[in-house]
Parts: structure tokens; C-alpha cells; sequence
């Protein structure tokens, strides 16, 4: 982009005569034109007035060059232009040396002095060209933190980013004081809005900043770049930087798109305004600016991002469901610190949004299976790490932030220096934060805390310090929110994998919602009922009574037919997000409108929780239920005073000064109120006066284009008019002015009501501390509604055909099932289509084992998928679907599942598979449901049925657990016979269409037709070559491989045979050897 040039002073010696400089430009544009070079001495003497218009910004004269105006006549310096001043120059014959004859002759038209001998660095100079703002984001080899969907070079030395920052900020303005070669170069000239900006810059790094400039907000240098790139916009040069903007009305939009695409964006407002600026001191300085707002993907809270009554920002579920920040840190393990590969973990994840917080510490494996587990069901937008971490850790990092469906999927990194995770330095950070305040209701206190494992401590320090930063430090001390993740007493396990294979969030194709577990069961009305629902899917229940009082309320929401139920239904219906809209007023963010709507909502839905209360608490017999209906008016009861205290018509057009409707609470804003009654009863009592001047029985002031108290004359009586009146304006009939009094009294009066708007920001917010107190109680409400929210969901699910209430067994591990349904496929299918429903019957205690074989593209993995959806379906508490079921209750649900690789983390596909199973195998326990689909494929036929067939004897001999094994491997039919009370062989059915003759074998033209039915016994054929006909493989390759499939199985039948006549002869008694062998061979 165009750029301000660098200038050399030549050496002090010329001070005498005329002082020269050398001025270079970037790729030496040709900026100056022919005839500017010629005449360029006469230029340094006298400005040509002809050229005034526009060659006079590139003029060497700087005594002469006239300032240029900007927005707000801030933006004005005499000595700085959009490319630097073409000023009397000599160079160097060294600099001539290598360089292009065009290049050459375009320095021939500097004017040259052979007695300042000094070599410059042109490269460096090119190098040091002022580019924009000063480079605040790359230092060290880091990767910029603009690139906010990653960052992952570690810094080498311990430099704050700020200090880093500030240093190269100070290279960049004292360039003269750099190098030898650059140390008599003057500093770059800015004009008093750029040397702010600068300012900013150096004080907050890697953040791209939206200045507020009048009606609109103004992006500089990179920031601009980055803008126009993202939002779409145009950007152009001037003065020293390129600049973008957007109008102010759009801040919310374009903020919002800038935080999704990564980046993390700064709001700097005017901190000054115009009336008062013009009383005060420093009227002719540059307007006070100052950061107002920062925002990420996880904190993505405030007015600027909330427009209206959209509390609940866009509808993309995917995008909103989770927005939680993650922090991260790890040391080794007491018993292995000498290596890194099992390692300690500790992670603390937060939603700045709702408060919800979750902890935990665990060991890890080189794997990082764990760590993986935690982030899949957390699913972070967010990350906070230390500068350095294990190089397994960075891979899975790596590996789970870039990897995303979209671009704006990916996780944004943030690197922290290694002190915010220190220790001692974090436990005293934590100590202070807990230990001072006591302002909200049910904050977690300091002992809740301290004993917390030293890695969750270091990672809480960080999220301290990062979220107060945003100012949201306040939601890390809700007791209501803060739980440890890995309670195994209270929730099934399901590692990442599981909830990847099983599609309990996202689909495996697309990577959206559509198609998942959570797509079927999610149809609840609002966005915190939606984010409960999602939490319920990841984190089944494992207490039974826990699970049949879910049931229950179902069930009751089914067949009970109250009134109340339809009238709590309604009262859901166009809520906005609360949940987050509480949090916003907590965090003092959220606009009046923001304000007046939560309340408004919580007063409607206090009003007909209460009166339902009272007319039908003792017709429902669900104590979930009961709990709903009886609290939500108790913790409601005294919302209708923050609601009744705004006038929400104001608080729609956001006039803080007309927001209360009893002022008598806030004293000052009275006070300023009544100073204002003051002015404008002197300027009204004045109109007495200006009767008397222009001699008229009557007058009224008039207000014309904003500007009030005009004294409106006809142009027929100007005579009239004295001359200290300041004319306004004027039209073909009329004059306008202003009297000195009313002059006077108008900047009074102005200056009064923008002390009045000062004044009432600090009244709302002193408002907004009183409904902290609350805060707890009306929070508390608001998860009542999202579970009643998410039994509305799961009774909607349970209306559909062919669903039942799942009857649960606590003492017996289960699963009896008849006509069971893949709730997925069984949806997605078009009404033209009908899945067929299978059975199934397992027991832990006998047949615990199901071997199930069958053509390709049999409906295998949908079965088993099938079976897991429905235990996991009924330990959330939901209706199955199925004719009925008996199920036990599992601790976990292990899936093996599909064939890739990870090259990423330097895995092959086998790899991959068997480190997946070693995992199952060091998890699983007699509690468990594991699900093995064709393990062992990825190598050789004889190390994969090795490796299949031990595997699936450990499941059946040592774990003891309910196995659903899909194999292609025929000889693992043996284990049938082997283990008859505990493997079962099952295949899906199918009908081979055959067009040879009965006696012939299976031909590659013959068609074969799924009837997706499981039945007993194991599937003589995989059927592989239909599925290469319906993939459309050449007719010749079937034929050949046709072939060679029947010369491999005859083959095999023949070495059968002969192990089968083998082992018959060993076992034969001796006496009986010679009949057994003739019999065999009859030749002999």
C-alpha cells in the first residue's frame, strides 16, 4: 500500500548553506512527475501557486505546504502528506551500484552531491519503510495475533507482548537512533488522530481496533487491510496509513463478522463530546479516545454486539450453542516427570455468556485421548495456552483447531506468558480474587477453591487475568455454574470418539447438526433451553432415579392434559435468550433495551407461573414438574420493581436521560435536571427582550436543522436586527440568528445536558449493581425454564409412532430390545421409505457377545449405531424408539468405528485403529458397551484376524462386557462354538438374485438385495463384488476379479479340509486309524 517516505538528513556540516535531505521512496513510485523533478529546486525556494491543487502535498517545502483537513479538524498537521514531501535530495554514488538502468535514470532527477560519501542500506531501507502502523504483531518469529483461528510458534524469550510491542514502536519513531546506517533519519510525522491510534496500537497488541470518528468508525494500516478483506469494504490511503470505516449504526454487524472470522476486535470510543470539549482547556487537542469494548469469539457480550431485543444473537445453532473459553496447562506426572508422555492436565472452561464453568485434572497419555474427550464435549470456541506445551499436546491442539468443518469453526488460540500459569504467582492471583469481593449473591468463596489441584488453579489464574481484561472477570465467581467434569458417579462416560462415531452432535458428512442425535431431540423453543438439551445429550444420566423422574415428566407432559402445561408452553414462545441477557446485565454490559426486555419477560413469566400455582399444583404428579411450577414465582417475586422502574419507550430509543420513570432514586440526575429548567426558563423569559428589539407583539423561538432558539426575522426588517447578532442562516424570506445571550446560554446549556447524559450513565449503572443482588435467584429461574424447555423437547420426540418409555434395571447390565429403530436414519428417510426394525437381546451375565457379519452395505453399522443411540437415548430420559425395551444402566459407551488416518498427528489408519482399541481395552469395564466395527482391516488378512480374534477374547473372557463385534473375518465364526453361552453369530439377511445355474457359485452379475433383517448364523459371503457392480467397476475387472475370488476360496476350502482331516487323524484312537483313513482316502 502506499506509504509515507523515509528522509536522511545529510550531515550538520551542511547547516551553513542549504540544508539537503535525501528522500527515497518505497520501489521509487513515480509520484513526482517529469516536470516536477526539473523544477524541483525551484520548488524548495517558492511554491508555484499553479500547482497549488494538488502537486502542492508532494512539495519539499515544508514552511509552505498547507494543512490538510480532516473529520472533526483533528486530523491536521503542517508538517506530514499521504507520501512524504519531495524534498532537495543528494545521494550516494554507492547506492547506484546493482541497480536497473530504468531505476537509474529515475534517480538521475534527484539532485546529487558527491561530498556526503554515506553508504545506505537500501534493502534495510526498504525494510524500515513505514508501512503503517508500526509491526506490533510479529516479534520474535510469532505468528501474528490477528491470525486469530491459530497461533502457534513459541516465543523465545519471556517479553510480554505489550513490552515487545512498545520496543518496536519505539525502533519505528526514533528510526534515526536504529543503526549507523539509518541514525540521522528524522522520525515519521503523524498528525495528532494517527499518533493515537499508534498509542492504542502499542497498548493493545494483536487487536484490531474500530475508532470512533463522528458518525463512523475508522480502521487503520493493517487493521483496514484486514477489514476490507473480511467485511468487504473499501480501503484507501491517507496521510500516513490506509484507512477503512464503516457507519455507527453497523458496529454490531461488522463486529460480529470481524470476531467470527477470528480476530480479536477492540470498540475505542470518544470519551469526549463536543460541547464539553469546546468549555474545557484543551479545545484545539484531538478528541479523548479510549477503549471501551474488546471482543472474542467466547466474549462476544455487550451492546455493540446485541442489537434490539436480539438477546439471543443469530440463529445458527451450531454457532451459538457453545461458546466456551478453555484454559490449559499441563506438568509432568509425580512418577514420570522425566518424560512427556503421560503428563498431568489441568483445564478450566468458562462461558462468559451464561456462567456455566467447568474444571477438571486428569492424567494423559502420549495419546492425549483425554484432553481430546474433554474438548470434543466442551467444544471450546477459545483456547488460552501458555507459551509452550508438549509436542503431543500442540499436535491434538493443532489437530482440533484447524481441522473444522468451516473456516469459522476453527478454535482461536490465545498464548499467554508462562508467569500467568506459574504457581505461586496464579494461587495469589486466585487467593485475591476470591478473597475480596462478596458483592453477588452465592459467589464461590475462597476455601472453594484453595484446595483445588495446582494445575486448575494456574489455569483459573489465567482465565482471571485474560477475562478481566474484558471485563468480565465477575462470572468466574457464580457458584451456580462451577462443576468438575469428570464426577463418573453422575454421568455415563462418552469419549471423544464415541460422540464423533455415534453423531450425537454433528453428522460425519457435513459437519452440521442436521443428522445428529441432537438434531432429533432438539425442538425446544429457546436458545437456553437448546444449550441444556445439548448438555443432557453429552452427559447421560447413570442414577435411576435421576433417569425415571425425567421419564415421568414426560410422560406426564403426554398424557396429562392441564391447562397449565399449555399455558407455561406459551409463555416460551419468542423468548429471547435470557440466560445470556442475565449475564450481559450482570457483566453491566447490556443496553436499556436489553434490560427492559429480560424484565419484561421474567415479570410475563412470573404472572402466569403464579397463577398456575395456584390453580393446578396439586394435579401434577411429577416432582420435576412440581419443582418447576412451585419456585419459578418465588424466585421472580420482586422483578416486577426493575421492570416497572424503566420507561420502555426510552429505553428503545436508548435516552438514558428519560430511562427512569421515578428520578427521585437518583438525586443527581435530578439536580441536572433541574439546571437545564433553569437555562431554558432564562433563554424563554428572553424572548421579552427580543420583542422589544424587532418591535413585535409576539415571538417564538424557532429550530431549524437541529439548531434551537434561532430568532427567525423577515428579511424586510433586517434594519432592525443589532449587529451583534450572529446570523444562522438564511432563506429567500427570512434571516436567523442568534442573540450573544442566547449564544451564551445555549453552550450552557448544551454543556448541562451532556453532564445530564454523564450523570445518568452513572445512575444506570449504579441501577444495574441493585439487580446483582438478584442475580442468583432470577438465574436460578431461568434453568427451571430450560429443563421445562427440554421436557417439552423430549415429550414432542416421544409423540412420534413407534416410541416408548424405556423400563430401566438397576441391578442387571442389559439390553432387550424389540423392534428397535435408528432414531437418525429413521428420520432422514423420505416418507416413501420404511426402516426395518430389528431386535435385540443381550446379557451381560450369558450371551453377552453379538458377532455380526453380512454383505457390505448390509445396514451393520446402522444396527449397532442403533442399539448405542437407544441406551444413550434412555439414560438421558427420553422416549426409545422401539415396540419396547429393557435396558440396564452403563457407566460408558466405547466405540471402534470407520477407517482414517492422522497425518496431522503422524498416525497411519492402523495406527489409528488400534490405539482406539487400547483405549477401549484400558477403559472398559463389565459396566460398559463397547461397539467394535471391523477391526483389524487395516493390515494384513492374517495380523488383522490375529489381532481380532485376541481382542474380542479379551472382551469375552476378561472384561466381561456387553460387545457388539463387526467382522468380515469368517474364521471368527469359531468363537460361537468356542464360547456357545456367551457369543452369539448374527448377519443381516439378503436375497442373491442369481442368473446361473443353482449348483454354480456366486457370480459377480448376480444381484443381491438387503433386507436389513438380523438374524442368527454367520453370512457364508461379504458380497463384495455387488457393491463394486453398483459402484459402476469396468464389466472386464468384475470378470477378472470374479475369478480370482473363486480360485482364493477354493483354495482356502481345500486348506479347511485339510486342517479339518488333519486334526481328525490326530485325534483318531489308534485301533481305528486304518478304517478312518480308508474311509478318507478310498483309493487306499
Amino acid at each position: 500500500m502506499p506509504q509515507p517516505a523515509l528522509s536522511k538528513k545529510l550531515n550538520p556540516k551542511q547547516k551553513g548553506t542549504n540544508e539537503k535531505q535525501v528522500t527515497i521512496s518505497r520501489f521509487f513510485d513515480t509520484i513526482h512527475t517529469t516536470k516536477n523533478r526539473e523544477n524541483q529546486d525551484a520548488d524548495c525556494k517558492t511554491r508555484d501557486s499553479k500547482n497549488a491543487s494538488s502537486q502542492s502535498k508532494s512539495n519539499c517545502n515544508f514552511d509552505a505546504a498547507k494543512k490538510r483537513k480532516v473529520s472533526h479538524n483533528e486530523d491536521t498537521t503542517g508538517t506530514s502528506s499521504d507520501f512524504g514531501k519531495k524534498l532537495k535530495s543528494s545521494l550516494s554514488s554507492k547506492i547506484r551500484l546493482g541497480l536497473h538502468e530504468e531505476t537509474q535514470s529515475k534517480l538521475n532527477a534527484f539532485s546529487l552531491s558527491t561530498s556526503h560519501d554515506e553508504n545506505i542500506d537500501l534493502e534495510e531501507l526498504k525494510n524500515r519503510f513505514a508501512s503503517g502502523l508500526p509491526d506490533l504483531d510479529e516479534q520474535n518469529g510469532n505468528v501474528a495475533k490477528h491470525n486469530g483461528a491459530e497461533i502457534y510458534v513459541n516465543p523465545e524469550d519471556d517479553k510480554t507482548p505489550e513490552a515487545e510491542c512498545k520496543e518496536s514502536a519505539a525502533k519505528v519513531k526514533t528510526a534515526s537512533h536504529g543503526s549507523d546506517k539509518l541514525k540521522s533519519f528524522p522520525t515519521i510525522k503523524y498528525t495528532p488522530l494517527e499518533q493515537q491510534v499508534v498509542d492504542l496500537k502499542v497498548k493493545y497488541p494483536g487487536t484490531i481496533l474500530l475508532i470512533e470518528c463522528g458518525y463512523k468508525y475508522r480502521f487503520f494500516g493493517e487493521d483496514a487491510q484486514i477489514a476490507a478483506d473480511v467485511l468487504k469494504i473499501t480501503c484507501n490511503p491517507d496521510h500516513n496509513f490506509m484507512t477503512a470505516s464503516i457507519p455507527t449504526h453497523r458496529l454490531f454487524v461488522h463486529v460480529q463478522r470481524l470476531v467470527t472470522a477470528g480476530y480479536k476486535v477492540g470498540v475505542v470510543k470518544q470519551t469526549e463530546t463536543a460541547a464539553l470539549k469546546a468549555a474545557s482547556d484543551n479545545k484545539s487537542s484531538v478528541f479523548m479516545r479510549q477503549l471501551t469494548a474488546l471482543y472474542t469469539k467466547s466474549t462476544l457480550i455487550g451492546e455493540d454486539v446485541a442489537p434490539l431485543n436480539d438477546i439471543a444473537c443469530s440463529d445458527d445453532t451450531e454457532a451459538n450453542v457453545s461458546q466456551y473459553l478453555m484454559s490449559i496447562f499441563e506438568t509432568p506426572c509425580e512418577e514420570n516427570k522425566k518424560s512427556n508422555e503421560s503428563l498431568s492436565i489441568g483445564l478450566v472452561a468458562v462461558h462468559p455468556a451464561t456462567g456455566d464453568l467447568i474444571y477438571d485434572c486428569f492424567n494423559d497419555v502420549i495419546s492425549r485421548n483425554h484432553l481430546e474427550t474433554r474438548i470434543m464435549h466442551i467444544q471450546p470456541v477459545e483456547i488460552l495456552l501458555p507459551s509452550t506445551l508438549s509436542e503431543a499436546t500442540e499436535r491434538l491442539l493443532k489437530d482440533t483447531s484447524i481441522l473444522s468443518s468451516t473456516a469459522d469453526d476453527c478454535i482461536r488460540i490465545e498464548r499467554l506468558p508462562e508467569k500467568k500459569f506459574d504457581y505461586q504467582q496464579a494461587f495469589e492471583t486466585v487467593s485475591n480474587f476470591y478473597g475480596n469481593d462478596h458483592t453477588i449473591g452465592g459467589v464461590i468463596r475462597l476455601h472453594d477453591v484453595v484446595g483445588l489441584p495446582p494445575t486448575v488453579i494456574s489455569c483459573l489464574s489465567a482465565l482471571i487475568s485474560y477475562l478481566t481484561e474484558f471485563k468480565l472477570e465477575r462470572v468466574l465467581k457464580l457458584s451456580s455454574g462451577f462443576k468438575c467434569f469428570s464426577l463418573e458417579s453422575s454421568y455415563m462416560k462418552l469419549p471423544a470418539k464415541s460422540v464423533q462415531n455415534l453423531e450425537l452432535l454433528k453428522n460425519l458428512t457435513s459437519g452440521k447438526s442436521k443428522g445428529s442425535l441432537f438434531w432429533v431431540l432438539n425442538k425446544t423453543l429457546t436458545k437456553f433451553g437448546e444449550r441444556r438439551l445439548r448438555s443432557w445429550v453429552c452427559n447421560p444420566l447413570m442414577k435411576k432415579r435421576d433417569i425415571d423422574e425425567r421419564q415421568l415428566a414426560v410422560e406426564e407432559l403426554l398424557s396429562n392434559k392441564c391447562e397449565c402445561f399449555d399455558a407455561m408452553k406459551k409463555c416460551l414462545f419468542k423468548l429471547g435468550d435470557l440466560e445470556r441477557g442475565l449475564t450481559a446485565i450482570l457483566h453491566k454490559k447490556c443496553s436499556p433495551l436489553e434490560f427492559a426486555t429480560v424484565c419484561l419477560s421474567l415479570k410475563n413469566i412470573a404472572s402466569i407461573f403464579h397463577t398456575q400455582k395456584n390453580m393446578f399444583a396439586d394435579q401434577i404428579a411429577s416432582p420435576l414438574l412440581q419443582t418447576i411450577l412451585q419456585e419459578i414465582p418465588d424466585l421472580l417475586s420482586d422483578v416486577a420493581f426493575f421492570s416497572d422502574s424503566v420507561n420502555l419507550q426510552h429505553a428503545k430509543s436508548n435516552d438514558k436521560t428519560q430511562l427512569f420513570v421515578d428520578d427521585s432514586q437518583f438525586p443527581a440526575i435530578k439536580d441536572q435536571k433541574s439546571k437545564i429548567r433553569e437555562v431554558q426558563n432564562e433563554i424563554d423569559q428572553h424572548r421579552s427582550t427580543i420583542r422589544k428589539i424587532l418591535r413585535v407583539p409576539s415571538f417564538n423561538y424557532t429550530t431549524v436543522s437541529g439548531t434551537e432558539f434561532q430568532i427567525e426575522v423577515k428579511n424586510n426588517m433586517l434594519n432592525t436586527v443589532p449587529s451583534e447578532w450572529i446570523k444562522i442562516s438564511s432563506t429567500k424570506t427570512v434571516s436567523r440568528f442568534h442573540s450573544p445571550f442566547i449564544q451564551e446560554k445555549c453552550k450552557l446549556l448544551n454543556q448541562h445536558k451532556e453532564q445530564l447524559e454523564i450523570v445518568c450513565n452513572d445512575s444506570w449503572i449504579e441501577f444495574l449493581n441493585s439487580f446483582q443482588e438478584r442475580y442468583q435467584n432470577y438465574r436460578k429461574a431461568v434453568s427451571h425454564l430450560a429443563v421445562y424447555d427440554c421436557l417439552l423437547s423430549l415429550a414432542k420426540v416421544a409423540e412420534q409412532d413407534d416410541y416408548v418409555r424405556p423400563q430401566m434395571v438397576d441391578n442387571e447390565n442389559c439390553i432387550m430390545i424389540e423392534d428397535g429403530c435408528n432414531p437418525i436414519v429413521n428420520l432422514l428417510l423420505s416418507e416413501h421409505q420404511q426402516y426395518v426394525a430389528n431386535d435385540t437381546n443381550l446379557n451381560a451375565a450369558k450371551h453377552r457377545v453379538m458377532m455380526i457379519t453380512g454383505p457390505n452395505m448390509g445396514g451393520k453399522s446402522s444396527y449397532i449405531r442403533q442399539v448405542a443411540l437407544i441406551v444413550l437415548m434412555a439414560q438421558i430420559g427420553s422416549y426409545v424408539p422401539a415396540k419396547s425395551a429393557t435396558l440396564g444402566i452403563f457407566d460408558a459407551i466405547y466405540t471402534r468405528m470407520g477407517a482414517a488416518d492422522d497425518i496431522y498427528r503422524g498416525r497411519s489408519t492402523f495406527m489409528v485403529e488400534l490405539q482406539e482399541a487400547s483405549e477401549i481395552m484400558n477403559s472398559a469395564t463389565n459396566r460398559s458397551l463397547v461397539i467394535l466395527d471391523e477391526l483389524g482391516r487395516g493390515t494384513s488378512t492374517h495380523d488383522g484376524l490375529a489381532i481380532a480374534n485376541a481382542t474380542l477374547r479379551y472382551f469375552t473372557e476378561d472384561v466381561k462386557c456387553i460387545t457388539l463385534f463387526v467382522t468380515h473375518y469368517q474364521l471368527l465364526g469359531q468363537f460361537g462354538d468356542m464360547y456357545p453361552d456367551f457369543v452369539h453369530n448374527y448377519h443381516m439377511s439378503f436375497l442373491v438374485h442369481s442368473k446361473s445355474s443353482e449348483n454354480e457359485e456366486y457370480d459377480a452379475s448376480d444381484a443381491v438385495t438387503f433386507l436389513y433383517q438380523l438374524v442368527r448364523g454367520m453370512a457364508a459371503h461379504s458380497y463384495g463384488l455387488n457393491v463394486a457392480r453398483l459402484a459402476h467397476i469396468p464389466a472386464e475387472i468384475l470378470e477378472k476379479a470374479r475369478k480370482k475370488s473363486h480360485q482364493l476360496e477354493n483354495s482356502l476350502n481345500k486348506n479347511r479340509e485339510l486342517k479339518s482331516d488333519f486334526l481328525t487323524i490326530m485325534k483318531c484312537p489308534p485301533e481305528n486309524l486304518n478304517k478312518l483313513l480308508s474311509d478318507m482316502i478310498p483309493s487306499l
